[in-house]
């Protein structure tokens, strides 16, 4: 655990989160649910192709991203199966593009049968049955995502329970996780630096729930870097919060001035990430990285399914 204030560190368990959130807190889990996003398939030419779905569109094709690149130019096609095929409609700049199913099963069908967890890029092993289920939060609700909001990895169905029987209250919102977070920094000014559009929502109930706790002189528990943005992006200047749905590009990096979040749970992030980016906002830069040291020496594990960090 961080204190931003006096830059004090102390280790502890996660189950520890029960008496370090105080009853009259609020925390908030995103329960976006990872699907199974990947796709092998193959060109005309026979060469083998992939594309990750990210999600889809108001005309109902789909954002997608696909390798090689170079190859899956407008009007070529994608087949997964007899079944299945994608074709490529239209090239959108950052490695994206739109495209549009159109074998006998659609998007989610064709996800259901030939989809693969979409595990992170450190992680170097093809995905097995059993990701759908760890790479995924106990109170995972909305399908959307194709990265999972690991910093909720930790806890269990009992844990959650146990939070909420103390009487801290539980809010949920969704941010729908895309490829953009594990996309590194390449420029030197960190304004130049574009993060894909994700969708959001936060509930009327949510948001009452939030607000009515702060109002009370409670405290906003973000659980990951996700709720962290979301909760930003709704936030008015007082930081309140206003419910409502739409997409967020927010990159949060130092100087910011956060309106909505008191404390964060996060897990330790990659360097040159947008990720530690954002925790290095929330808990001050030379903090956060005397922490990282500390976790390096005690050895701890870092990224998605590494250890967590509470910064109060």
């Amino acid at each position: 655990m961080l204190d931003r204030s006096t830059g004090a560190i102390r280790h502890a368990q996660f189950r520890d989160i029960v008496e370090l959130v105080a009853p009259e807190d609020v925390l908030v889990l995103n329960v976006s649910r990872v699907i199974p996003a990947r796709l092998h398939g193959k060109r005309e030419t026979g060469n083998v192709a992939e594309l990750l779905v990210v999600r889809e569109l108001p005309d109902g094709s789909w954002l997608a991203m696909g390798h090689p690149g170079g190859k899956l130019k407008p009007g070529r096609t994608v087949r997964f199966g007899d079944d299945s095929a994608a074709e490529i409609v239209e090239m959108l700049g950052g490695g994206l593009r739109r495209v549009k199913f159109v074998g006998a099963l659609d998007a989610r069908a064709t996800l259901a049968k030939y989809g693969e967890t979409p595990l992170p890029p450190y992680i170097r092993r093809p995905p097995v049955p059993e990701d759908r289920a760890r790479y995924q939060t106990v109170y995972a609700a909305h399908d959307g995502s194709v990265a999972a909001p690991t910093a909720g990895l930790h806890f269990t169905a009992e844990l959650v329970d146990r939070v909420r029987a103390s009487g801290t209250a539980v809010a949920t919102l969704d941010l729908h996780v895309g490829p953009g977070t594990f996309k590194p920094v390449e420029v030197d000014d960190l304004a130049g630096h574009a993060l894909h559009a994700e969708p959001y929502a936060v509930s009327a109930e949510s948001a009452t729930t939030i607000n009515g706790r702060r109002e009370a002189g409670g405290r906003i528990w973000a659980v990951g870097t996700t709720v962290v943005r979301a909760l930003e992006t709704c936030a008015d200047a007082r930081g309140a919060i206003r419910p409502g749905a739409g997409e967020t590009s927010l990159f949060i990096y130092p100087p910011y001035p956060f309106r909505a979040v008191d404390r964060l749970l996060t897990n330790f992030h990659l360097p040159r990430s947008t990720l530690l980016m954002l925790v290095c906002a929330f808990g001050g830069y030379d903090n956060v990285m005397r922490a990282y040291g500390e976790a390096v020496r005690q050895g701890y594990r870092f990224y998605s399914y590494g250890d967590a960090m509470a910064i109060v």
